[in-house]
């Protein structure tokens, strides 16, 4: 079937792009919805911007398209991005929702609308066994941002590893956040993965803008 993936330039996107070609979709595009509200209900706003990067190393079309971030509105802005998806002849649509109802629901219900299927290979996946997988499938990522307390925000900016994986986890049990991050406690951005031919390198800075707040804002890739 072909696809168009949602795409925010995060870990969950890129696995189940990863996942979904696993399963033999032949994907038709990448989605980055750029909202212009940090507390967007949909979309994933920090470094999106910077997805361009990814689809090139993947070797894939990108479609970006704006929303104003606003919940009233921005399930319209999903329902323009998927027509533009079936337009260039997507079947369906590749979501990485984990476990936010709110999105699997309006994903799933805007593109009944527009008469797209939805896949979504992620869903309700063990949180912790997930985190790990990402590191064994070769999914390597930075931390752009952080804001759960407990949180090891040495982390932030860096390539995470497999023992920075553990103390995650470790602290996600301790503290009571989710290590995957799905209750917005971090956002992440991939620099490489089984679908990149070439490693982005990534510079930026990292800023502490809350007493359990911080941020790697980008600067350069190449």
């Amino acid at each position: 079937m072909e696809v168009c993936s949602l795409f925010s330039g995060g870990k969950d996107s890129t696995f189940a792009l990863h996942v979904s070609i696993l399963h033999g979709f032949r994907v038709k595009c990448l989605i980055t919805v750029l909202p212009k509200r940090r507390d967007s209900w949909m979309f994933q706003s920090q470094n999106v911007d910077f997805t361009s990067y990814q689809a090139d190393a993947m070797g894939l079309p990108l479609v970006r398209v704006e929303s104003s971030g606003e919940k009233e509105r921005e399930l319209e802005d999903l329902r323009e991005a998927f027509k533009i998806a079936k337009s260039m002849g997507a079947k369906g649509i590749v979501s990485g929702a984990l476990l936010s109802d709110y999105q699997r629901i309006n994903i799933n219900s805007v593109a009944h609308d527009v008469g797209l299927k939805t896949f979504s290979p992620l869903w309700r996946k063990d949180q912790e066994r997930y985190l790990r997988e990402l590191i064994k499938f070769g999914v390597k990522f930075i931390i752009t941002s952080a804001s759960a307390y407990g949180f090891p925000f040495h982390l932030v900016g860096k390539v995470i590893e497999e023992e920075d994986v553990e103390l995650i986890v470790e602290r996600a049990r301790k503290y009571g956040f989710n290590p995957a991050f799905e209750g917005g406690e971090a956002e992440t951005f991939v620099v490489e993965a089984p679908l990149f031919r070439r490693k982005l390198n990534v510079e930026g800075v990292v800023r502490k803008i809350g007493e359990f707040e911080w941020i790697f804002q980008i600067e350069r890739i190449h």
